[in-house]
């Protein structure tokens, strides 16, 4: 397919026209390791924690995550949408508002999730000197 070059603001933007082409399938160790693919690194457990139970537009989760940059948190949904954990939900208004939330699939993920809660308020409490 052919390019189409934008110019904005004395910058050059090139937008492919292209077809996104699917990923080849990742070769996996082990289970876990597949897991990881999908929900590791330092932001995606927290917006699956934040999705959980709701629904959050962009400005909540920037909200929420204080420490995230827009960029990387834009990065985290496009790659948990990609992988049909995240669902994106644009409504056509101005100005755009965009929702996101679990997908069935992602709220599979639930119980990992749980599972991290209770194990962080068990190492919090160890931390503070507490049992545990």
């Amino acid at each position: 397919m052919k390019q189409v070059r934008i110019m904005r603001y004395d910058t050059n933007a090139t937008v492919s026209m292209a077809k996104k082409k699917p990923k080849p399938a990742p070769q996996h160790h082990c289970p876990v390791e597949a897991t990881l693919a999908v929900i590791g690194g330092k932001w995606k457990a927290l917006i699956l924690f934040w999705l959980r139970d709701q629904v959050c537009r962009f400005g909540d989760l920037r909200r929420k995550i204080p420490d995230i940059s827009e960029r990387m948190l834009t990065q985290q949904l496009r790659e948990l949408e990609d992988d049909g954990i995240v669902h994106r939900k644009v409504y056509p208004i101005v100005p755009p508002k965009v929702e996101y939330s679990l997908t069935a699939y992602g709220r599979t993920l639930r119980p990992i999730t749980d599972l991290m809660c209770k194990w962080g308020e068990t190492h919090l409490r160890r931390l503070k000197g507490g049992a545990g």
